[in-house]
């Protein structure tokens, strides 16, 4: 078997960085909650768009040793590869954000799986990390490898045109979104461990 696992806002959760940062930059109310989903909107609702953008260019970029990963990917993913399952992050992002300071956003990352410890907690080579320039490079990305079973927080790529007929689709949505039949959705990675036979990660 081969699992294949996206990154942002699937393996990291940036609530408390785009908070942090926004906050830091006097962008929200100090009071608005801690979600990146939160200060999306309200930056949008105040016609602050291009602050959101260049916002997510400056955590991406700068600000990745705020991040977390969520709570229990690092044990699902090990548990995995105890199986002996091949597991691979792919993902896709461009090199540099669209507005705002020249970060080299792979570099960051990396830098975060490294300095995080994650690859080695979740027993995952450096090897098997991927990030592609863009979506159709990410799903071919997924095909390549042969992924049995792909884990992004994305309906729009587990159902864009390109997807591998063959790849289960397997949404990571904290909302809990239903995709149908053609899909599972789960809440949390303990769900997922025990999807795929562990009942003990939280």
């Amino acid at each position: 078997m081969i699992v294949g696992i996206d990154f942002d806002n699937t393996i990291v959760c940036y609530d408390r960085a785009f908070h942090l940062a926004a906050c830091e930059k006097g962008l929200i109310p100090p009071d608005l909650p801690a979600t990146k989903e939160q200060v999306r909107d309200y930056l949008r609702s105040i016609g602050r768009e291009d602050d959101w953008t260049e916002l997510q260019g400056y955590v991406y970029g700068a600000r990745m040793e705020t991040v977390n990963a969520f709570a229990g990917a690092a044990n699902c993913i090990k548990f995995l590869t105890l199986q002996g399952i091949d597991v691979f992050i792919i993902s896709h992002k461009t090199f540099y954000p669209y507005r705002g300071m020249k970060y080299n956003l792979h570099d960051a990352a990396r830098g975060w799986l490294k300095t995080s410890g994650f690859l080695q907690e979740a027993g995952i080579d450096n090897k098997n990390v991927f990030f592609e320039l863009t979506k159709e490079e990410k799903l071919a990305r997924i095909g390549t490898m042969g992924c049995n079973h792909f884990i992004d927080d994305l309906p729009e790529i587990l159902f864009a045109e390109g997807f591998p007929g063959s790849t289960k689709r397997i949404l990571f949505s904290p909302q809990h979104t239903d995709i149908g039949q053609d899909g599972l959705a789960f809440v949390s990675w303990g769900e997922i461990a025990a999807y795929f036979g562990r009942a003990d990660v939280v």
